[in-house]
């Protein structure tokens, strides 16, 4: 089992990193979150990770905090909640928001999410209330803003990459920097996510 890499950053984008740890490039899918946290290519990185294992691939994925892998871990015991929805789910909130949506049953705000649909979001409620108490959401940290066009385009990239056609990406970006103004990369998806 990978637990943890650290290495070069070779290439990076808001949901997969190239990790060079000694030679060899780790390809890692990340969340959001971590994407936010991460420094610019050619820099060094740490990463926790988890290997996902499959009939037909083996998938790793990176987090750049104990929370976000230990949520990741917890949501893929849910029944119908695979890697890339539990990648999706990070990236749509922080660690720190799911718990209180869960915390408080508030499995509509959860619906949010792209992929996530009522009969999931009570599911993970009703799974993972008990489960997530133990997390210390005082070691949460958001990421910094880069500048109104890097975010831009960062959430752009996100919402490619969580399937949704690029020109509806830019009318819901656009739409939500007119409402909100400048915004980090993660509030500025959510609110894109809610005009989709």
């Amino acid at each position: 089992m990978i637990g943890q890499l650290q290495g070069r950053l070779l290439d990076k984008s808001p949901t997969r990193v190239v990790l060079d740890v000694s030679g060899v490039g780790y390809e890692v899918m990340i969340p959001l979150s971590t994407f936010e946290q991460l420094g610019s290519v050619g820099e060094n990185a740490t990463l926790l990770t988890h290997l996902h294992v499959r009939e037909d691939a083996l998938q790793l994925f990176g987090f750049a905090t104990q929370n976000e892998k230990h949520l990741f871990q917890l949501l893929l015991t849910v029944n119908g909640v695979g890697p890339k929805l539990a990648q999706g789910i990070l990236s749509g909130c922080s660690v720190e928001v799911f718990c209180n949506y869960v915390k408080q049953n508030a499995a509509a705000a959860l619906t949010a999410i792209p992929g996530i649909g009522k009969k999931t979001a009570e599911r993970l409620v009703m799974e993972l209330r008990d489960r997530i108490t133990h997390l210390d959401l005082s070691q949460e940290q958001k990421g910094v803003p880069t500048g109104p066009a890097a975010l831009s385009e960062e959430a752009l990239l996100a919402l490619i990459s969580l399937g949704y056609a690029r020109a509806d990406a830019e009318k819901a970006i656009r739409q939500a920097l007119a409402e909100h103004g400048e915004l980090a990369v993660e509030e500025l998806l959510k609110h894109a996510l809610r005009n989709m």
